[in-house]
């Protein structure tokens, strides 16, 4: 069962508290109404003998009524005390029912009142809320900056937003921090790839030293590319400054052209217009992982499909590959870095953050990452991107 909104609730209880207040009222209005015509009615200077002698001895005589009949002294009396007691129950019933019928008025005006109270009350909170689906979207600078009196709810807004610069600081010195080790690593990499390759163009070196030379110029340049790949992560964490408008399926057949290799996977492509905005170097890093890990994970005669298209507000790339069966517990275990599966850890090109940084830059970007099992082995990964607001002539 579905909990009633906070602001329905709220509008429940004053409008409860509102009722339960009239009804206290009007009940201790009709007692007092009640208690006052018992006292006038029944007090010393109403209750009048009839048929009484000067003397002090009770009349015979007959008395004559309003309606101009003659009764006795005791019914006199009688319809005196009918009437009293009529009057006060007429009175009576009359404070209830109109009572009653002004409580309910006022109810409905208090719930409507209510209603806008309790709105206005949780205006604040709606701030809050609209900030931290804000910042969820991975955008730590923003603040809810709260205005009003000093009271519970500016203090909470006060403690988010001291919560959210102590985040933002944080996560700006893990990216300096990666960005600065990567950039010093990068240096001494450099110094020994081209050391290696002066010494591998010597003419006299020997074979095994050519051997080991090559071993290491491939172990340093995978080193480069995992300082590369960790520079980009660093990067794509944040929003681009960049938001050129571009083509993703363009971008997506230049990559295609740089793959083709008749001795490698067959590549399938099937491209439709896919106008994104965004930072064409993040995102051609984004198409060149994934189709870079469709070709590496592959096997022998297999095949690569890639397809873009626009679907609603949204751009879609799709990347499927042949390969060995991926199960599907493991899929999460993909985009983490430096995690791959059990069959990759072997494979010496692989940095660990391939993947990783695709969803990280599709995040980056407003959008979303994800992969599943292909049927006949391999795997499918689906990025999502919004729509450019204004796509504009785009080539098929």
């Amino acid at each position: 069962m579905k909990r009633p909104r906070i602001r329905t609730r709220l509008t429940a209880l004053y409008g409860a508290l509102f009722v339960l207040a009239g009804a206290g009222m009007l009940a201790f209005t009709y007692f007092l109404v009640q208690q006052s015509l018992t006292d006038r009615l029944t007090g010393p200077g109403v209750s009048v003998q009839v048929g009484v002698t000067p003397s002090g001895s009770p009349a015979t005589d007959p008395t004559r009524t309003s309606g101009g009949r003659q009764v006795s002294p005791q019914e006199a009396n009688r319809e005196f005390a009918a009437q009293e007691q009529k009057f006060r129950h007429d009175t009576l019933d009359s404070l209830l029912t109109r009572g009653g019928i002004a409580l309910a008025g006022f109810t409905v005006v208090a719930v409507g009142f209510g209603w806008l109270m309790a709105d206005r009350a949780l205006r604040p909170l709606h701030q809050i809320t609209a900030t931290a689906r804000r910042v969820a979207d991975r955008n730590l600078r923003q603040r809810i900056a709260l205005t009003g009196p000093p009271d519970e709810i500016k203090e909470l807004a006060d403690t988010f937003d001291s919560m959210l610069e102590r985040l933002d600081q944080a996560f700006d010195g893990q990216r300096r921090f990666v960005a600065n080790a990567s950039h010093e690593l990068r240096t001494p990499l450099a110094i020994n790839r081209t050391l290696i390759q002066v010494a591998l163009a010597h003419p006299q070196v020997p074979a095994q030293t050519r051997q080991l030379g090559e071993n290491l110029l491939a172990v340093n340049t995978r080193h480069e590319r995992l300082i590369d790949g960790l520079l980009t992560l660093a990067s794509s964490e944040q929003a681009p400054t960049a938001r050129d408008p571009l083509d993703l399926a363009e971008m997506v057949r230049h990559v295609l052209d740089q793959h083709a290799n008749p001795s490698g996977p067959r590549l399938d492509a099937s491209l439709h217009p896919a106008p994104v905005a965004g930072d064409p170097v993040l995102l051609e890093r984004l198409v060149q992982n994934l189709v870079n890990n469709a070709v590496a994970y592959n096997v022998p005669e297999g095949w690569v499909s890639v397809s873009t298209r626009t679907s609603g507000d949204q751009v879609e790339l799709t990347v499927t590959n042949t390969g060995p069966t991926v199960p599907a517990y493991e899929i999460p275990v993909l985009f983490e870095p430096f995690r791959r599966l059990r069959d990759r850890v072997a494979s010496a090109e692989g940095t660990g953050l391939g993947l990783s940084i695709v969803r990280s830059v599709a995040q980056a970007h407003g959008g979303d990452a994800v992969a599943q099992p292909h049927e006949h082995g391999g795997l499918r990964v689906r990025v999502t991107l919004p729509v450019r607001d204004d796509p504009g002539p785009t080539s098929g």
